[in-house]
């Protein structure tokens, strides 16, 4: 597959929140007008358990990085389409980073959105908002270093490694791209180094000596 150097503008591109509850719009005037009681009652019962799902997921948060229109060559031509890059995150310690592609752009970020959400990194943090530990992480030719800060600091960081940082919740954070300028590599080489955070009680463990000996 080849991508065009064609992109769309992000500011064009509904919510990817806004998707599922259209959807959930057209199910509702699907109804008839002759349903029973104990239809009304189990439509009921489905639309609280809706409304308990949808409390859930607003706790999560999407945001579209890049979206770019791609061509594949076919036979007999070349077939359009859309490649979605969606950061998802909860702002509490979890992000992930997804990619989608569809014929149209809602599509591919509603694929996106789920492909986040299957790959999710637990990020240890402090009290500050801060990570513990310096962290390297390396996707294809890019490469990033994130290193904590002092509180008040703020996220200095750029492209799709701040929109990543700020959805893990990270407040205090200091990060540097070396290489490849790349969003999706910078985002996956950002999540490689935030999976590979480490607590000093769990590093305490793995090593098998006390944690006062890793501050001393």
């Amino acid at each position: 597959m080849t991508e065009t150097n064609d992109q769309v503008q992000t500011s064009a591109v509904p919510a990817a929140s806004d998707v599922p509850a259209a959807a959930e719009g057209q199910q509702e005037r699907r109804g008839g007008r002759g349903e029973g009681r104990g239809d009304r009652d189990r439509r009921g019962g489905r639309g609280r358990d809706n409304r308990r799902g949808q409390e859930r997921d607003s706790e999560w948060q999407e945001r579209v990085v890049q979206i770019r229109r791609v061509s594949k060559t076919v036979k007999g031509g070349k077939k359009m389409s859309f490649r979605a890059i969606v950061v998802v995150g909860n702002e509490k310690g979890q992000v992930g980073v997804g990619v989608g592609k569809a014929g149209d752009v809602i599509g591919a970020v509603r694929k996106g959105v789920a492909d986040g959400k299957k790959h999710l990194v637990k990020v240890p943090l402090t009290r500050h908002n801060s990570i513990p530990t310096l962290s390297n992480g390396r996707d294809g030719a890019a490469s990033v270093l994130i290193r904590p800060a002092a509180p008040g600091t703020g996220v200095i960081a750029g492209g799709s490694i701040r929109t990543v940082l700020e959805l893990a919740g990270i407040k205090n954070v200091l990060a540097k791209r070396l290489g490849s300028k790349t969003p999706l590599n910078n985002a996956r080489a950002a999540m490689e180094a935030l999976a590979g955070l480490r607590t000093h009680k769990e590093t305490a463990k793995e090593r098998g000596i006390s944690l006062e000996q890793i501050y001393s």
